[in-house]
Parts: structure tokens; sequence; C-alpha cells
């Protein structure tokens, strides 16, 4: 016979399928569980267990070994088969532990000796749910990343971010000139490289040339080529970037930092889309679509007077501004797996995800380098990690262990109640995260029950009374 029980009132709850021959034990453990807050199944053996799966479809499997029909070790390797990716926790008697390490070695999670004790049955159930959880959460970001999250090479959703897709698209299809702003690391080239695929320049050159790298008279042949003789050195004809990105898009990054005769020359073929090699006297027309990016603030340039104001109005036809990772810390979950992702295959290495407690460090820098920083530290984690879930301990040291947050004025501490400290924990993670309660939860090293719980008695205002914070559990063992 096939039985469910829920408790009421708590919201969505997670799944457990309670298989055992002996009743007694079903029916204790489906009450203990159901008070707990799981939605219970039970089935008298591993043939009903198995019908039940599909539609059932519970998160855990609590399994006796030893049962007629089917046992619990061929339930869960039909289970495999099936496509069910529940975790097993396996019920065994003291004599029958080799069955359960056998259990375990096809996949089960963990294992329970009889008679249970009924705070270890919660405590096990509680991290075999845990683990599945952290499983589940990786494998949406990895979706996520790969359909929603990405805009070409771009990882990230924060509506600053999806503010920048929007121009991008919008500004792409034509021919305007755009100004990419933003803190060294964030991107710019990346939008640069966006914005040239999503036009018709798409099968045409993309250029790109790094202002900042080469002196003025190397970058003024580098951008407008130079004629035989031209200056010591040139022994032939060389074509500039100008001419190779003919019918494409030239970015130029680090704009702000040409000197003063190069801005002229580059506002003349703004204006006039014309130019003559160093050297020649040969006028040269092109059609180049310009991109420029730069970390500096060229408004205060044009103030300063180190930057031509005339030039700067030609280049900010269309500004696009990237937000520093520090203001955009939700996403930093998917940059991370979508970079493991990356490193992984270019490594050769099997990396699942984060250990509990890693996404807490990357969370708690504050990024000065931005995504490139973020990309060489998981780059790092990936080549010097030993297991498939890379750990704090594959960090750079300044990323790893607790460090102490900044206090907003009026904090909590000292003065205030554990309640109210749980509480202040609680809401401002979940901000962080976007109100996501498994991120949360691995974040703060609680339960996503737990998060739930305290919600909803946040919402009904008021702390709970004493001793209801926390509810133990007592009873007898089940045999």
């Amino acid at each position: 016979m096939i039985t469910t029980q829920t408790s009421g009132g708590r919201g969505p709850r997670e799944r457990i399928l309670v298989v055992d021959d002996e009743q007694n034990a079903r029916v204790a453990l489906r009450t203990i569980l159901a008070e707990e807050g799981y939605e219970i199944a039970e089935a008298a053996d591993g043939e009903e267990a198995l019908a039940l799966l599909p539609g059932f479809a519970p998160a855990a499997v609590l399994a006796d070994v030893r049962m007629p029909r089917m046992d619990g070790i061929t339930l869960l390797k039909r289970a495999r088969e099936q496509g069910s990716d529940a975790v097993f926790v396996m019920m065994t008697a003291f004599a029958s532990v080799e069955a359960a390490v056998e259990a375990m070695r096809a996949g089960a999670e963990n294992y329970l000796v009889k008679p249970l004790d009924v705070n270890a049955v919660l405590v096990v159930i509680e991290k075999a749910l845990e683990k599945l959880r952290l499983q589940r959460d990786t494998q949406n970001l990895r979706e996520r990343v790969r359909e929603r999250y990405r805009f070409h090479s771009i990882v990230g959703d924060a509506p600053e971010l999806q503010a920048v897709f929007d121009v991008v698209k919008r500004a792409a299809p034509t021919r305007a000139t755009v100004l990419i702003l933003g803190e060294s690391g964030t991107g710019k080239e990346l939008v640069a490289q966006a914005l040239h695929e999503e036009s018709p320049r798409a099968d045409r050159p993309f250029v790109k040339v790094n202002c900042a790298a080469l002196s003025e008279t190397l970058l003024e042949s580098e951008l407008f080529g130079h004629e035989k003789g031209a200056f010591t050195g040139a022994l032939g004809l060389k074509e500039g970037r100008f001419e190779l990105a003919d019918g494409g898009t030239l970015f130029l990054d680090e704009i702000g930092d040409i000197a003063p005769a190069l801005q002229i020359k580059l506002l003349r073929v703004l204006q006039q889309r014309e130019f003559e090699r160093v050297g020649g006297t040969k006028t040269l027309k092109v059609d180049v679509r310009l991109v420029t990016a730069t970390n500096r603030d060229l408004s205060e340039a044009v103030k300063s007077g180190a930057f031509r104001e005339d030039l700067y109005y030609r280049l900010n036809v269309v500004a696009v501004t990237l937000p520093p990772l520090r203001q955009r810390k939700g996403d930093i979950p998917a940059l991370v797996s979508h970079f493991i992702d990356k490193y992984a295959r270019a490594y050769g290495k099997e990396i699942k995800g984060l250990a509990p407690g890693t996404l807490n460090a990357l969370l708690s820098h504050d990024w000065p380098g931005n995504v490139r920083e973020l990309e060489n530290v998981v780059e790092r984690a990936v080549v010097l990690s030993k297991v498939a879930e890379l750990t704090s301990d594959d960090l750079p040291p300044s990323l790893r262990g607790p460090r102490p947050r900044e206090r907003a004025p009026g904090a909590l501490i000292p003065g205030a109640t554990l309640y109210e400290i749980e509480r202040e924990a609680i809401l401002r993670t979940l901000d962080m995260v976007g109100g996501s309660t498994s991120r949360a939860a691995d974040i703060l090293g609680i339960s996503v029950r737990k998060i739930q719980y305290r919600l909803k008695e946040y919402n009904g205002g008021g702390a709970p009374e004493d001793g209801a914070a926390e509810r133990g559990v007592g009873g007898e063992p089940i045999e």
C-alpha cells in the first residue's frame, strides 16, 4: 500500500519516499518527517516504490536494504535506470552494514543503522538534501548561463548590465560611433565585439588597438599605416588598422590616452572618413564603424584640456557604462559557473562546482579588478583543485576565510538579540543574492527550510516565543 502525508501551512515542501516492509517503522518515520515539514510518501517494498517514483518525484528516498520482492539496492539501481536523481539513504540492521556499504558503492548518499535514532535520521536527511540542492543549483546556473545570462560572451543579468545589452542591440545595426565607459576588467572589449557581431558588418573584420600600449609615433603608424622610408625602420609600405578594418569595425581601447596630435587626425577621420599614411600624400577613404573605450572620465579630461571637446562629442554619440562587479554581485555565481566550465575544459579537469562556503568568500570580496580578476581567481582555483569541487583553500590567501565587513550606521551589534542579528543576516543575504533562498542558505550555512520558516515568521511580525525558534526532536528509537 502507498500512502502520503504532509504537514500544513508551510508552502512548498521537499518530498521524501519512505520504503520499508515494516509498517510500524514506516508510520514512525512518516510522522517525524512530516512534522519537520517534508511531504511524505511510503511504500512497503521496492516494487511499489519504483512504481511511485515517476509521479511522486521525491528529492530523497529512505529505503530499507532488505525487503521482499525487491530489496533496497535493486531499487536504487532501477531508480537510476529510470533517470531519478533522488538521493538515497539506506536503512539496515547492524549485522548487514556490509550491504549498506554495497549500496553506497551503487550510488547511495548515506546509510542508517537500525534501531534508528531520530536525531540521526533528521541530520542525515538534511545533509543529503543539502547536497542535492547544491547540485541542482549548479546545474541551474549552468543552464541560465547558456540561456539567459549570456549575450555573446558577456555573462550577467543585473539590471545595469541588461541596460547595456539593450543599448547594444539597438545601436548595433547602425553605424553610430559608440563610447564604452567602465573600470578596467569590466568587459569593455566584449561589448565592442558584441556590437560588431550584432551589426550588418559581422562578416567583415573586427580590428582592435590598445592605444595605451603604444607610443605616439608607433600608434600613429599602427592606425594610419606608413609609406616606405617614412621614418627610420620603415622598410616598406604598411597598411594601418583603419585600412584593415575597411567595411568592418575598429575598436580603440583606452582612447583617453592618445596624444593631442593624434586626436586631431582621429577627428578628421571621423568627420571626413579619410586620411593619409605616415609619410604619404595619397588620401585614402575608408568605411569603418568606430567603437572606443576608456576607464577615464573623458568629460573631466575635456575640462582640464587633456582631451579635445570636439573629438569627445564625436566619440560620444552613443555611450554605455559597464557597472563594476562590486555593484552586481548577484552575477558572481553565474560568472563563476561560466569560468569553471571554461577552464575545466581547457585543463581537462572534472570540476562540478563550488564546495559549501566557497561562494561566501567570493561574494565577500570587492573585486577591484572586476570580472577579469574573478576570471583569474577561478582559473587559478581550477588549476590547483585536487577534488571535484573548488574549496576556499583553492582561492588566493586574501580571499580565504571570514573577514570583517563594514557596519552600516545603526548596525545591530552590540546591543541586539540573537534573533535580531539572525533576521538581519538572512534578509541582507537574500537581498544580495536577488531573493534566492538556496544561494542564501549556502552562504549562511543553514538549510533552505529554515530560511523559508523564518521568512514566514517575519511576515507574521514579531519574534518567536522563547524556545520556539529552534525545535528539538525527541522520541524513542525507531525499530
